[in-house]
């Protein structure tokens, strides 16, 4: 078939595709059988060349499937845009970290460099949180600016921890509720919020001893007022208050120390000293005055102890008292003059108040009670609680409501004679009396309380019969049973009871040789005790005891080297 196809050919659908040859006759015949009913309306007619070109359009859109093969198209359109939106809702944020956002990054820099230079808030612009609230304003979801929020909290919390610690509690107070805003509240919030009240409450605490400390510096008691501002600082370090106020205290210690230097009382410069040391180990005319206290004793020491030695032999040759100047009474009295609490001087007035009571005695049974109780005056005055005293005494008034028995030993007079003169009400009340006498004794209560002690019990009972030997055995006793109960105080580490007993043996018996042992063995006890207080750190505990130990024996020479341990804070 090598000529031109006239005829119709089929596709292999077999339908008819409309060719060259017959174009005028698919016109023809589609005219015929398309032709519309005659509705009236004009008639358009059409030449050849209009119809084929009517007809190869007419052919296109008729073509089988064409229509089919465009419409599936849109629905997909439509899928995929639906899909791309759901994609770019679910990854917002990453879309919007791959626009460009210069002015938000900028704020985020400038936001972190705040935070890392410190500047946590203010009301300028240039703090870290007013920046990164910024930047949140830009990007409410924007999560470096969320982050660093929380960043700012936390250094709210070591900023309020700092200031705390500082002792600023107004600036932690704020720094907490920056922190709290931030964070939302949370552990550190609540702990930082208890530490400030707890520092508020020991604020409070701090001023009232400032109050209670000013009062005692305008006392005069300057030492008070030093243990006082120890305590403030002890709590709170950084006090300014505090510190000003124990300058103050040193100063005032210092100039007492010259004042006690002055008036001859060291003991009491030295215990100024001690406490000075205690309260400002650094205290820079603590040196000096130490130095001008040696150079004080020292010069005094020559006389003191030249004192007691005239006075000691003055007691042995007999010249117990008088009007010259070289008698035992007057050389103790300079001694005492030089160092009031000096016990080798306080036990010589005793040893003069025990010849007098001897000697009232023995005039007393020659007979002479005129003497006896002059004699025994004198004595009173050196040592008013002094058991032979009491016991003379008792003795000398019984001798005078009897004066038959003058020239006797005392106890001599016939029992029978002296209870005769007694009622059995007065005999009752005697017995009575020695009974609660002994049991005061045992229980401690020697020389105290007044009317209910030992003392005053056997007295009382000698006053109703001054010759009743129970009475004048226990009152004589007296001393003998108050070493034995030092002795307990001072092994039970009660050294307070042991000074108390040691200071009742001082009033029964001031000439007691073996007062000055005693007193050793206690002043060690509080040496003791001092370097306890300083190897656990107390050092107002330790200069307490060492003043304590001055007292009892201030030659002792454990003194310096305990002193000088306490100034250098060891």
């Amino acid at each position: 078939m090598n000529g031109r196809r006239d005829q119709h050919e089929s596709d292999p659908q077999g339908r008819t595709e409309p060719t060259l040859g017959n174009l005028d006759q698919l016109d023809a015949g589609s005219a015929r059988e398309q032709r519309p009913p005659d509705d009236g309306l004009p008639k358009v007619t059409l030449d050849a060349g209009q119809r084929r070109a009517a007809a190869a359009s007419h052919s296109r859109d008729a073509r089988p499937g064409s229509g089919s093969r465009r419409g599936w198209i849109w629905p997909l359109l439509l899928l995929v845009a639906i899909g791309v939106g759901v994609t770019f809702y679910l990854q917002q944020d990453r879309v919007r970290g791959m626009l460009p956002t210069t002015e938000l990054n900028d704020v985020l820099g400038r936001a972190e460099q705040a935070l890392h230079d410190g500047r946590l808030d203010g009301n300028d612009g240039t703090s870290a949180r007013e920046l990164f609230e910024a930047a949140r304003a830009l990007e409410p979801d924007n999560d470096r600016a969320r982050d660093g929020l929380r960043k700012v909290g936390l250094a709210e919390v070591a900023k309020a921890d700092a200031a705390l610690a500082a002792g600023k509690t107004d600036e932690a107070e704020q720094a907490t509720n920056a922190a709290r805003e931030l964070l939302g509240g949370g552990s550190d919030v609540d702990r930082l919020a208890q530490a400030i009240a707890k520092a508020r409450g020991a604020n409070f605490e701090a001023g009232a001893l400032v109050d209670q400390a000013q009062q005692a510096m305008s006392a005069g008691r300057p030492a008070d007022a030093g243990a006082l501002y120890k305590r403030i600082l002890a709590a709170d370090p950084g006090n300014a208050v505090a510190a000003h106020g124990l300058d103050k205290v040193g100063d005032a210690l210092a100039a007492q120390v010259h004042k006690d230097i002055d008036a001859g009382d060291r003991a009491a410069a030295g215990a100024d000293v001690d406490r000075l040391a205690a309260l400002l180990p650094n205290y820079g005319e603590l040196p000096a005055l130490r130095a001008a206290l040696v150079q004080d004793q020292k010069e005094d020491d020559g006389q003191l102890s030249e004192a007691i030695r005239l006075g000691q032999a003055a007691l042995r040759a007999g010249r117990i008292t008088g009007t010259g100047s070289d008698t035992a009474l007057a050389h103790f009295k300079d001694a005492l003059a030089l160092d009031p609490d000096n016990a080798q001087a306080k036990a010589g007035l005793g040893q003069v108040a025990q010849a007098l009571v001897v000697q009232a005695n023995a005039a007393l049974d020659s007979g002479d009670a005129a003497q006896a109780s002059r004699l025994l005056d004198q004595a009173t005055e050196l040592a008013p609680k002094s058991a032979e005293l009491a016991a003379a005494r008792a003795h000398l008034g019984d001798a005078s409501r009897h004066p038959g028995s003058g020239g006797m030993v005392p106890g001599e007079l016939p029992q029978a004679d002296a209870q005769a003169q007694l009622t059995p009400q007065q005999t009752a009340e005697l017995a009575q009396l020695v009974r609660q006498a002994e049991a005061a004794a045992r229980g401690g209560k020697v020389m105290l309380p007044p009317g209910e002690s030992a003392y005053d019990l056997y007295r009382r009972a000698l006053a109703i019969d001054g010759n009743d030997e129970a009475a004048r055995r226990g009152l004589q006793e007296l001393p003998s049973t108050v070493v034995q109960q030092f002795n307990q105080a001072l092994s039970g580490g009660n050294l307070q009871q042991a000074g108390e007993r040691l200071n009742d043996l001082a009033d029964l018996a001031p000439g007691e040789a073996g007062q000055a042992e005693l007193r050793q063995r206690l002043a060690n006890a509080w040496m003791d005790q001092a370097e306890e207080h300083l190897g656990a750190g107390d050092r107002p505990g330790a200069a307490q005891a060492l003043e304590h130990a001055r007292k009892l024996a201030p030659g002792n020479p454990r003194l310096s080297s305990i002193t000088a341990r306490l100034q250098g804070g060891g």
